[in-house]
């Protein structure tokens, strides 16, 4: 199962992200996780939100260029190895990850994994037993 993220192309001046998580809370939207990469000329603010819908309407409507992309979320132990185990998996079968972010909770870590091949990515770490997340189990 893949998960739907939002990225949000951001000129690089101040206040650019504040007027983001604004208009999503403006909305009732909530951040489950985010990332930030940058340039000289601009940021790229991927998110993961409880209504992914809702907010890139709202963005847009605040001038915001977004783009819609299907990642992959998955949970493991938050204890030293566990992602390294799973990234082996992918690793064996040729797996490419463009980017992936995490963030951890507890004895738990959610990782956000953007594969070149989602499909077969999945079926890795499903073959892996790997805890695949969904938008409804964030």
């Amino acid at each position: 199962m893949t998960i739907k993220q939002i990225s949000v192309f951001l000129e690089n001046k101040s206040g650019r992200i504040n007027d983001v998580t604004k208009a999503l809370a403006k909305a009732g939207i909530n951040m489950h996780a985010f990332s930030m990469a940058e340039t000289t000329d601009f940021g790229i603010l991927r998110l993961i939100v409880s209504d992914v819908e809702r907010a890139i309407v709202v963005l847009r409507e605040a001038n915001f260029s977004v783009v819609q992309t299907d990642v992959i979320c998955i949970s493991c132990p938050n204890v030293a190895g566990s992602l390294s185990v799973i990234l082996e998996h992918l690793a064996d079968k040729n797996i490419f990850i463009e980017y992936m972010y995490a963030f951890a909770q507890g004895d738990q870590a959610n990782v956000v994994i953007r594969p070149t091949d989602l499909q077969r990515c999945l079926e890795v770490l499903q073959e892996n037993k790997c805890n695949v997340l969904t938008n409804r189990t964030l």
